[in-house]
């Protein structure tokens, strides 16, 4: 499945693993490269001893290509420098876009893949001098900068961008819906859901088992609930006793949600955890872990088992390589001269 995009990336299979806030680290980004895919190693919480060594860490695991993801929406020019003094090839942008951010990566010799939500961002994006558009479905878990669905995206920003490679993300977890994203003119998947049940995820095991034990209706999108720590932010997360409380109360603004204030869970790393905050879960957590914010897509009911990262990017490959050969196949036994022929109708 080699195109413009796993050309331009030097990767053998279009697929990227999504940053996946805390979930992700060194190990998870290092085992999607090292099986072919495009990694992804979110750094725009760290500081500077922090980024350094995990990009080190990456580095050690792999030689090969691998992304680091930035929030534009915060100055991220002291974290690009290190990331391009540290030789990373390839830089994910996500939620706004920064033509200067776009300008410092290129100039220091990166691919940058910006994540949009609409055909007229992503028509900005490219203007800016994006060399990937992820266009982002609204599907999608975690953090989400649109509100039109992958199905209706996809085709609309391929559209607009003309040549330049897009990536479909969202509602994707198997080989089913990769084939189906590049039926739509990407050129490659992002995939963050599916990649939560890896042995790398960095995620609680409570956390791990309601993703194996939800199915597709088991996600809610908030315009702005777990929101301590980034207010203001869509997102998608599983449901749980924080978010029905919350529904039950009518839905009340900031300051007077239910429970508002109460410490649900503590870290050795972070301290106290308040209900309603920003956070992935954690395998040091303790407390109520079950009323955080479990991030997740709608594809999680298409998530069953708990995989090693590889084994996971070679599942989805090779399902749709067959999804895509039985199409093939169904469509050289049906096919008739008459169907063949140009409908002239008007």
């Amino acid at each position: 499945m080699m195109n413009t995009f796993t050309t331009l990336l030097g990767i053998e299979t279009p697929m990227v693993q999504a940053p996946m806030g805390g979930a992700a680290g060194p190990h998870l980004t290092a085992s999607v490269s090292n099986a072919g895919a495009l990694g992804t190693l979110p750094l725009s919480g760290a500081d500077a001893d922090q980024a350094r060594q995990r990009l080190r860490q990456v580095r050690q695991m792999t030689a090969r290509p691998f992304a680091v993801n930035l929030n534009a929406s915060k100055n991220q020019d002291a974290r690009m420098d290190l990331c391009l003094e540290e030789g990373v090839p390839a830089f994910s942008l996500f939620w706004g876009q920064s033509p200067c951010l776009v300008a410092r990566a290129k100039a220091g010799g990166a691919v940058v893949m910006q994540t949009v939500g609409s055909a007229k961002e992503a028509c900005e994006a490219v203007d800016a001098g994006a060399d990937v558009i992820v266009a982002q479905g609204w599907e999608a878990g975690g953090h989400v900068g649109g509100t039109v669905t992958t199905m209706a995206l996809v085709p609309a920003v391929v559209d607009a961008v003309g040549s330049v490679p897009v990536i479909a993300a969202g509602g994707i977890a198997d080989g089913r819906g990769m084939a189906a994203a590049l039926a739509l003119g990407a050129q490659g998947v992002w995939i963050g859901t599916r990649f939560l049940a890896s042995d790398e995820a960095a995620i609680h095991p409570e956390y791990i088992a309601r993703l194996l034990a939800a199915d597709e209706t088991a996600t809610g999108y908030y315009e702005s609930l777990f929101d301590i720590g980034w207010p203001d932010a869509p997102h998608r997360v599983l449901r749980n006793s924080t978010t029905k409380a919350w529904e039950t109360a009518g839905r009340p603004e900031n300051g007077a949600r239910p429970g508002e204030g109460d410490i649900v869970a503590s870290s050795s790393s972070g301290g106290d955890i308040q209900r309603y905050q920003c956070l992935t879960p954690g395998t040091d957590l303790r407390g109520d872990i079950e009323a955080l914010s479990m991030w997740a897509g709608q594809s999680v009911g298409s998530v069953r088992r708990v995989l090693p990262a590889g084994d996971i990017v070679r599942e989805i490959l090779n399902e749709a390589r067959r999804v895509a050969l039985r199409l093939a196949e169904g469509a050289d036994r049906q096919a008739a001269p008459a169907m063949l022929k140009e409908d002239t109708r008007r």
